[in-house]
C-alpha cells in the first residue's frame, strides 16, 4: 500500500491508499461512504491489485487522514475532487478508471458520471446511489434528527473496539481495522469521528437534496448495483429495493446482484465485491 497527497482545485489535501499502481489491467478509484474512510477498502483494495488492477482509495474530504475545511461538501466539488485524483494519477489519458462507490459515496460517484462522463469506463454503486432521502422521510428536520450521528467523542477506544467486534463477528480483519480508522485516536486512549458533526450533517443536507432518479437517464456509462440485502433492516429493506427497482429501469445499462449482509458490504464480504468490480471492468459483461 502506498500513502499518497493529493491537492483539489480549491486547495484541499486529499489522502489516498493506492496499490498496484503498474498493473496492467483497467485501474480502479474507490470511494467511501458518509462518516467512513479509505481503509474499508482494503479488502477489496488488495483482492483487485493482486488480480492486476492499479488502484486507489481515497478519504474524501473531511474524512479520515484528508483535509477537513468547512466548505466543498456538495456534489459539484466532491466530483471535483475525484477528477484531481484521476489527473494526478494519469488516469485521464488513455487508462480511463472504472469507479466504485459505497453509501454516500456511491451518490457521488452516480453524480461524476454525470458531470464527468469522461472520466470513467463505468461505476459500481455498493449499497447506494439510489439513495433518495426525500422519499424515505417527510421532511428535512425529521431526515435531520433520524440520521444525525450518534455522539462517540469521549469514547473509550478499547471499549469502541470490543463493540465494533462484538457486533461484526463475521467480518475478516481487514473489515474491524477499517472500521476502527473511522476514529482519530487521542492521547488519552478517547476516540473522536475524524469527520466533524458539522460537516456530516452539511453533507447529510446535500445528500437529503441529491434526486440520483434525476440523473439516471443521463448516465452513459455502465453501471453495476451491489445492493446489501439486509434482512435485520426491514424498514429500510422495502424502500431500497424500490430505489433500486427505478434505477435499473431508468439506466440504460445496468446489472444489480443482491449480496446478503451489512451496509458495508466491501468491508465484509470484500472477496464478492472484488470479483463483481473485476467482472465488471472485462469488455463483455454489460454488452
Amino acid at each position: 500500500m502506498e500513502h499518497r497527497r493529493v491537492e483539489t482545485g480549491d486547495g484541499t489535501e486529499l489522502h489516498l491508499i493506492a496499490a498496484g499502481l503498474d498493473g496492467p489491467l483497467t485501474p480502479v478509484l474507490l470511494v467511501h461512504g458518509l462518516a467512513s474512510n479509505a481503509r474499508l477498502w482494503d479488502g477489496v483494495s488488495k483482492r483487485l491489485s493482486a488480480a492486476g488492477h492499479p488502484v486507489a482509495a481515497v478519504d474524501q474530504r473531511g474524512h479520515g487522514r484528508s483535509a477537513k475545511p468547512d466548505f466543498g461538501y456538495d456534489f459539484a466539488t466532491l466530483t471535483d475532487d475525484l477528477i484531481a485524483i484521476v489527473d494526478d494519477l494519469g488516469w485521464c489519458n488513455g487508462r480511463t478508471p472504472f469507479v466504485a462507490g459505497q453509501s454516500w459515496g456511491a451518490n457521488v460517484v452516480l453524480e461524476l458520471t454525470v458531470r464527468h462522463p469522461e472520466a470513467t469506463t463505468g461505476v459500481a454503486l455498493v449499497d447506494g446511489g439510489t439513495i433518495e432521502l426525500a422519499g424515505r422521510f417527510a421532511d428535512w428536520p425529521t431526515c435531520q434528527v433520524a440520521l444525525a450521528p450518534p455522539t462517540l467523542t469521549g469514547t473509550d477506544a478499547a471499549a469502541f473496539e470490543h463493540l465494533v467486534r462484538t457486533h461484526h463477528p463475521d467480518w475478516p480483519e481487514d473489515g474491524i481495522v477499517g472500521t476502527l480508522a473511522n476514529m482519530e485516536v487521542l492521547p488519552d486512549g478517547t476516540i473522536r469521528p475524524w469527520l466533524s458533526r458539522a460537516n456530516h450533517m452539511t453533507i447529510l443536507r446535500h445528500l437529503w437534496e441529491h434526486r440520483p432518479a434525476s440523473r439516471y437517464p443521463l448516465v452513459r456509462v455502465p453501471v453495476l448495483l451491489l445492493p446489501a440485502d439486509d434482512p435485520a433492516s426491514p424498514r429500510w429493506l422495502a424502500g431500497k429495493r424500490e430505489e433500486v427497482s427505478r434505477a435499473t429501469t431508468s439506466l440504460a445499462r445496468s446489472m444489480t446482484h443482491w449480496i446478503e449482509g451489512d451496509h458495508d458490504l466491501h468491508a465484509q464480504h470484500p472477496d464478492v465485491v472484488a470479483e463483481l468490480i473485476h467482472d465488471a471492468t472485462g469488455p463483455s459483461l454489460f454488452s
